[in-house]
């Protein structure tokens, strides 16, 4: 008999991809489903996932154990969230209206607003305020169902400021049940004091920020924006060599608002992922599929821009890509912490079906975070993150779209959401 400590039986159905890497091409909408399904954890990990039938033969509850009943809804892995830039102050509303009513990015940032009224309100904050904002934030993303997220910063663009951003990241994140991924992004913008100088600083990015990240243990990857208005390819492949070179892994910021060539960049540089990608080129698609770097797409930010000009999704599947799927969340592009919301807009946007959207929600965002041999799918071994959505059926989650569905979420085998209100310990 196997010994559990918390247990979920009565799943109408449960749904799942398997592997322990990213799913690819025609593989990315193959799920397994079990109806009438069970699972059980043991600690933080998976001991049983079959049906509720074979639950009863081989699997006894151990002393103090918990048995939640999910009938009439439907169990999926948590959700991973490849691509946020959580350790941020000050929100954006206003100019979201102003956006609302004609005005153009270039006016409001010229207006002071943007990214920079972003940093300045960064750079006030402090360390204390700015890691209870991440907390809160993770609080958001678990209710949501989110159980693994990455958090950029970006935010700081001076040496001092990205380490205070990562810090938050790391304060904030202690003992949450949200496992989170902390990626460097001083290579986000030239902040306005420095443009008549760029070159320094790419100099202090790469001589000051990426030692003393490296040296104090803040991110496991670094992050750089290739775009005209930000880093050039060469600059970007500098900061991100020296990263490397550092011991951190790489992404990038690739193909937003033109074909920069840095998807090919990503390739080229082993990168764990290439994010946004509305822009890339056939060449890039090829580079990214030899390489096995991530595609992750992000359409929550199109759909918030209005953008008409989406990421070719299903061009990158066809060709083997990896596909991922994130929130972006932020406060001038995409200000959303629900992954539930990315996958309802990844397939009535980018069309991708439902079983493509949860793989790409989940198993491949993993992959983009180097996690997916632990986490990212229901699996006997994995560690036990799951989400019970009151739902009848997975195409619920969409075509009941607008609506959060969470009852309970479990994270490493502990439940922190139930009933839709967070435990205690969360």
């Amino acid at each position: 008999m196997i010994e559990a400590d918390v247990a979920v039986v009565g799943i109408s159905e449960l749904a799942t991809p398997e592997g322990r890497s990213a799913r690819v091409g025609a593989e990315l909408g193959r799920l397994r489903t079990i109806r009438e399904a069970a699972v059980a954890c043991r600690g933080d990990r998976f001991v049983f996932v079959g049906t509720e039938r074979d639950f009863r033969n081989t699997v006894v509850m151990a002393s103090g154990g918990r048995i939640l009943d999910a009938r009439g809804a439907t169990v999926l892995p948590g959700f991973v969230d490849a691509h946020t830039h959580l350790p941020f102050a000050g929100w954006r509303e206003a100019e979201f209206n102003e956006r609302l009513k004609g005005a153009t990015y270039g006016e409001i940032a010229a207006r002071g607003g943007g990214i920079v009224s972003t940093v300045e309100a960064t750079r006030a904050a402090t360390l204390p305020a700015l890691a209870l904002l991440v907390r809160e934030r993770l609080d958001a993303m678990l209710l949501c169902g989110t159980t693994l997220a990455e958090a950029k910063s970006g935010y700081g663009l001076s040496t001092s400021a990205e380490i205070k951003q990562l810090e938050a990241v790391r304060l904030g994140a202690a003992a949450h049940p949200v496992e989170v991924v902390p990626t460097f992004l001083g290579a986000h913008t030239v902040p306005k004091e420095r443009r008549i100088d760029r070159e320094r600083y790419v100099d202090e990015i790469v001589n000051e920020m990426i030692p003393e990240v490296s040296r104090c243990g803040l991110a496991v990857y670094a992050d750089a924006f290739v775009d005209a208005q930000a880093f050039s390819l060469a600059e970007a492949r500098r900061v991100l060599q020296t990263a490397a070179a550092a011991g951190l892994g790489v992404r990038l910021h690739a193909d937003q608002l033109a074909d920069d060539g840095a998807a090919q960049l990503a390739a080229e540089l082993h990168a764990a992922s290439a994010d946004h990608l509305e822009h890339v080129s056939d060449a890039g698609i090829e580079a990214l599929a030899r390489s096995g770097t991530a595609a992750v797409l992000l359409p929550a930010a199109t759909f918030f821009l209005m953008s008409k000009v989406l990421p070719p999704a299903r061009r990158l599947i066809d060709a083997g890509v990896p596909v991922a799927i994130a929130t972006d969340f932020n406060p001038g592009t995409s200000p959303t912490e629900a992954m539930g919301a990315a996958l309802e807009l990844a397939c009535l946007s980018l069309s991708l079906s439902i079983d493509e959207a949860i793989a790409a929600a989940t198993l491949n965002a993993a992959y983009a975070l180097g996690k997916s041999g632990d986490t990212g799918s229901i699996e006997v071994g994995k560690r036990a993150d799951f989400v019970i959505h009151a739902v009848p059926n997975r195409y619920h989650l969409v075509y009941r779209f607008g609506v959060r569905r969470v009852r309970t979420v479990v994270a490493g085998g502990t439940v922190v959401v139930d009933e839709g209100t967070l435990s205690p310990r969360a």
